[in-house]
């Protein structure tokens, strides 16, 4: 099973069960996680005096193992448990017994003294917010210097939505196991988690064979298998053509952002549509982007005609201008046989009727709101059990690919595949970035990436500029970076040496 899967809580206790059917005793994966967390701790820290703060479940459990395991290789160790060690049940209990040192209570004074803080309270187990003793425990670790540990997730951390939980630790690294979690990538939760490490703990992808898991962390193992690579016959119409519709004439520069990000990623054409009043502009500042007038709704679908011929993609919403006119032109490229990306003023333009937009959408067009643009559209998601989720639904309410941006964009699919991303850096809130972000989609969109791996990969390209560009990175640096990013991702590797043989 790749590691760029993310389980949910209950896929991962269908994982265990079923190592446990098949003969893994659970006490087993027991020991081997907490000895994993004991491993991490000692190779990512010099030795020093450690307090290891374990709760009443399994996670708990796994923080005996690890003190003992840091005890027996010397370290000094204080252990404190939350609860009484008489309530303690099943294989928490047994590693319970085997922890020879003193059991103390976990308590704000017990972390004096303390350099390193291993945090097996509540893991990935926690049902309900933390109140009382445990949440005041949180706040004194919070506020110690000393660097914290979490076993499977930062206690307070709902392990599926990354949402706190009352109160949450705030952990300089996670030990979790078999895979990450779909709340180690989701803010807040990421925050929280700090790096986090993936134990084998002895569960296997045969043992997770019936789970199916449809969740993934936005990496190129993902989506490579179809990410375009021109052959020797490739010329630039079967490269792919993007379309990209302009609003008025002072609101141009959004757009040429956006088919400039079409361009770098690989489109062979790309092509301003745009009012005639605007064109003038547009004249001023394209040269490789080529121009045509196209105003009205019939005529940008007399444009799209080569659809029939050549993989052809539009874009739309860029600073197109929200109203019945933009409604229009959305409507007659979804009713063409080019690919859509629809941003911005194209979402919130059916913000009134969001059910007709559904109506016209196909499986393989993109959508990329924002926060603001996605509640115009899908309405209150409060309820919808997190972000991940709340993509999903909107997706599949939407019958097309959803892109819920923000800095744990989530791209979701209509058929239930969804991926989290996590390589952005904040420099990308910025003016004109997400316009540059539908350019790389709509690009690889054209040169025939399916609709959820060109999202996808998109959104990846876009973290990969960001960071190629750095600090004081504007929209206008994110095209010029893909060149680089495209070299990183796609030079061979260099050919290992030979092992000593004559030449």
């Amino acid at each position: 099973m790749t590691g760029f899967i993310l389980l949910s809580t209950d896929e991962m206790r269908a994982a265990e069960a079923a190592a446990i059917a098949a003969g893994i005793a659970s006490a087993a994966l027991m020991e081997r996680a907490g000895t994993a967390v004991a491993e991490v701790a000692m190779g990512a820290w010099s030795r020093r005096p450690v307090v290891v703060l374990c709760g009443p479940g399994n996670n708990g459990g796994d923080g005996f193992v690890a003190a003992r395991k840091i005890t027996e290789a010397g370290w000094p160790v204080k252990l404190g448990l939350l609860g009484e060690q008489a309530a303690l049940k099943g294989d928490a209990k047994m590693m319970a017994g085997l922890y020879e040192g003193e059991v103390l209570t976990a308590e704000p004074a017990l972390l004096e003294g303390a350099e390193l803080i291993i945090d097996a309270l509540f893991g990935t187990g926690l049902a309900r917010p933390i109140e009382g003793a445990g949440a005041a425990l949180i706040e004194v670790m919070n506020a110690n210097p000393a660097p914290v540990l979490a076993v499977d997730i930062a206690s307070g951390v709902d392990a599926d939505t990354g949402a706190v939980m009352g109160a949450a630790v705030e952990a300089a690294r996670t030990v979790t196991f078999f895979q990450k979690k779909t709340g180690h990538l989701l803010f807040p939760g990421r925050a929280h988690c700090g790096g986090v490490d993936v134990a084998d703990i002895g569960i296997t992808a045969g043992h997770a064979a019936q789970i199916k898991p449809a969740t993934f962390e936005n990496q190129p193992p993902v989506w490579s298998a179809q990410f375009p690579r021109p052959g020797w016959q490739a010329h630039k119409y079967t490269r792919g053509h993007v379309m990209a519709v302009s609003g008025g004439p002072n609101q141009t520069g959004a757009i040429r952002l956006a088919a400039m990000g079409a361009l770098r990623i690989g489109a062979g054409a790309v092509t301003v549509l745009t009012p005639r009043e605007a064109a003038g502009v547009h004249s001023a500042h394209l040269t490789a982007i080529m121009l045509r007038e196209a105003e009205t709704p019939a005529e940008i679908g007399d444009t799209l005609q080569g659809a029939d011929k050549y993989p052809m993609t539009v874009i739309i919403g860029p600073a197109t201008g929200v109203g019945a006119q933009t409604r229009d032109k959305v409507l007659a490229i979804l009713a063409s046989r080019a690919a859509a990306v629809l941003d911005a003023d194209a979402l919130t333009s059916f913000a009134d009727d969001p059910a007709q937009l559904f109506a016209a959408l196909r499986e393989g067009d993109v959508l990329t709101p924002h926060s603001g643009e996605f509640a115009r559209l899908f309405g209150d998601t409060s309820d919808a059990g997190g972000k991940l989720e709340a993509a999903r639904t909107a997706s599949r309410k939407a019958g097309a690919v959803v892109v819920h941006k923000g800095a744990d964009t989530v791209i979701a699919a209509p058929d239930g595949r969804a991926a989290i991303n996590v390589n952005a850096p904040p420099e990308l809130a910025t003016a004109g970035s997400g316009d540059v972000l539908a350019g790389f989609i709509a690009g690889l969109r054209a040169q025939g990436m399916d609709g959820f791996e060109a999202a996808c990969a998109g959104v990846w390209f876009h973290g990969a500029a960001g960071q190629m560009a750095g600090p004081g990175l504007i929209a206008e640096d994110l095209p010029s970076a893909i060149p680089a990013v495209l070299r990183s991702l796609l030079s061979p590797q260099e050919p290992a040496e030979a092992d000593g043989g004559e030449t």
